[in-house]
């Protein structure tokens, strides 16, 4: 008893331990693009479906939330003592300060303000969560306390991040909470951000805005949209429709409000029948004043020069500016587009109340989401976190083969060990036996003593076993007194959880079998001879 209690109780902690950590640093399902390679090398899919809501309305479904992934290399140089280092020379005892600089990949989870932060919230050990509420974009992440330790990084630090694209960027982020989950490789990649900063990192969607060019062409000025983002292939409305030209020549004669909205498209310029990227759109607003001597609109004077051939111009400030001829001086304000990057996202979450019937309830999302008419021309996929994570859910599924193992052989130790106990027994009482035998108590009779007996040496057993399994595992759900190393078992210590249905169940299973194995031996009773076990006492 005391060895399939343990057994039982830390095989089901740690299966439940280890799967409700690995759910908290994703979700029970995923919805994602099918070109995707992975969740976290994937195309982008528009943040606004159809299909949310009614995911949402499934009973078993406990909510849905929008994330994406970067990788990145976080970068530590603060100042740090050398007797910090770890050294042996003599030298690493003085406290003179060396500036060391340390690099760890890791992969940066965005979220939104609507992210669940339960799971994050119970294993934060220092600091606070992350706010996303603002209309900016934040700044601040949480980190665990491998990466923290790992890079000398402390609550408020400005923690430097560098992201591969094109031209590598570099962001500084603000270091607002520590969390510890024992999950040692999740624990040393996964820190948390505002999404938004990785929707703009992965150039997702457009963002377009309108240039006015250095150069003149014929004497006029050219008027150029510039777009970023997409599949490369832009197209533009210039307010007659799109078209491939990206700009014009235009000389300044009056007030005039320019506006663009520009697209990617793959094959057809009119996008009919492709997925084409939400557009953007942006302006540029001119208004001309005439200098002294007088605003002649029939006179095209030529702009004024820099010494290198470009136009003159003077900044008011980012958005503004002003070009000259000899009577003219045209303002020019730019409102750049926004952006359409935080259309898309990487990917959905969707969290189930509890496993129970998961995979059920994992089907019942992708027959909702791939039979949606809204999504026929997206290309998505759900999968679940036991495909993405298939490898430690089925080490996990091993588990319960070694738990049948385990107590098949204990039932098989304690059926030989009570049997040897019956025999000895019977074989102490041989002559009480044959009395009883000779004044008429039939065999079974005779039997049933014995097992009774035996029956109170099996509950006695099942008594002590069950106070002092159950009393270890209290001490090492509190105490957590037998560590584990991290790496090779995800946890740090060995996890405990006491599931009362599958004690009464090996209570009644161990009392039943063990009961009923004892009629076998007990039939040496029939073969004892009363004369000759009254006469051998």
């Amino acid at each position: 008893m005391l060895v399939n209690i343990i057994t039982i109780a830390v095989v089901i902690g740690f299966q439940n331990e280890v799967s409700d950590k690995i759910l908290g640093f994703g979700s029970h399902a995923f919805v994602n693009s099918a070109s995707s390679a992975s969740l976290i090398e994937n195309e982008p899919i528009p943040k606004k479906q159809s299909f949310l809501n009614q995911v949402k309305k499934l009973p078993f479904v406990k909510n849905v939330q929008a994330i994406a992934y970067k990788p990145a290399i976080l970068q530590s140089d603060k100042n740090k003592s050398k007797s910090q280092e770890k050294q042996t020379s003599q030298s690493s005892m003085s406290k003179n300060e060396v500036k060391q600089q340390e690099i760890q990949s890791v992969l940066v989870k965005g979220v939104d303000k609507n992210y669940d932060f339960t799971f994050f919230r119970e294993n934060l050990v220092r600091g606070r969560l992350p706010n996303f509420n603002s209309n900016t974009i934040s700044d601040e992440i949480i980190i665990s306390k491998r990466i923290a330790s790992d890079l000398n990084f402390s609550i408020g630090d400005k923690v430097r991040a560098f992201f591969v694209k094109n031209q590598p960027v570099k962001k500084f982020y603000k270091l607002v909470g520590i969390f510890e989950t024992g999950m040692e490789d999740f624990d040393k990649k996964i820190i948390l951000a505002d999404i938004r900063q990785i929707q703009l990192l992965n150039d997702w969607g457009i963002k377009s805005e309108i240039q006015v060019l250095d150069t003149l062409s014929n004497g006029q000025l050219v008027i150029k949209g510039e777009v970023n983002g997409g599949n490369g292939n832009y197209r533009y409305d210039w307010g007659k429709g799109f078209e491939n030209y990206a700009g014009f020549t235009w000389f300044p004669t009056k007030d005039t409000v320019f506006r663009l909205i520009s697209s990617d498209y793959w094959m057809f310029i009119d996008g009919k029948g492709e997925e084409n990227t939400i557009p953007d759109t942006s302006y540029i607003k001119v208004k001309i004043e005439a200098n002294s001597a007088g605003l002649d609109q029939n006179l095209n004077l030529p702009f004024k020069l820099n010494s290198d051939g470009t136009v003159r111009r003077k900044y008011v400030s980012e958005t503004k500016f002003d070009l000259f001829t000899h009577n003219k001086t045209i303002h020019f304000e730019k409102t750049n587009g926004v952006g359409s990057y935080q259309n898309y996202v990487g990917s959905f979450e969707i969290n189930f109340h509890n496993w129970n019937n998961f995979d059920q309830q994992v089907e019942a999302c992708k027959k909702l989401i791939n039979f949606n008419f809204s999504t026929k021309n997206q290309d998505l996929k759900v999968s679940s976190i036991k495909e993405n994570q298939q490898e430690i859910f089925v080490w996990l599924s091993f588990l319960d083969i070694n738990v049948w193992i385990i107590i098949i052989l204990m039932l098989i130790i304690g059926i030989i060990n009570m049997g040897s106990a019956l025999l000895v027994m019977i074989l102490l009482k041989t002559s009480f036996i044959g009395l009883l035998k000779a004044i008429g108590a039939s065999s079974w009779t005779i039997r049933k003593i014995f097992l009774y007996q035996v029956s109170f040496l099996i509950l006695k057993g099942m008594f002590w076993g069950n106070l002092i399994g159950i009393g270890f595992c209290l001490l090492q759900d509190y105490f957590k007194i037998i560590k584990l190393n991290p790496e090779v078992y995800y946890l740090n210590a060995v996890p405990i959880e006491l599931n009362i249905t599958s004690i009464l169940l090996i209570n009644l299973i161990t009392l039943v079998v063990c009961s009923l194995a004892m009629i076998i031996p007990s039939f040496v009773i029939t073969r004892i001879n009363p004369s000759k076990s009254i006469k051998f006492s």
